[in-house]
């Protein structure tokens, strides 16, 4: 399937911690660590999805 429907979106990247999210104590997890995770399973998503959507790129 090659269209951009609403059947399969664009993954969205989640969205980077706001000034003052972090503590800057040492945390574990951090916010960060959280943001990371998610940005990776994001590119992972979207690398799949262009190669759904080879047109979109």
């Amino acid at each position: 399937m090659t269209s951009t429907d609403d059947t399969d979106p664009r993954p969205l990247p989640p969205e980077e911690p706001g000034p003052g999210e972090c503590c800057d104590s040492g945390c574990d997890p951090c916010v960060w660590d959280f943001y990371n995770q998610e940005l990776a399973h994001y590119r992972k998503e979207l690398a799949l999805w262009l190669a759904r959507h080879p047109d979109a790129a």
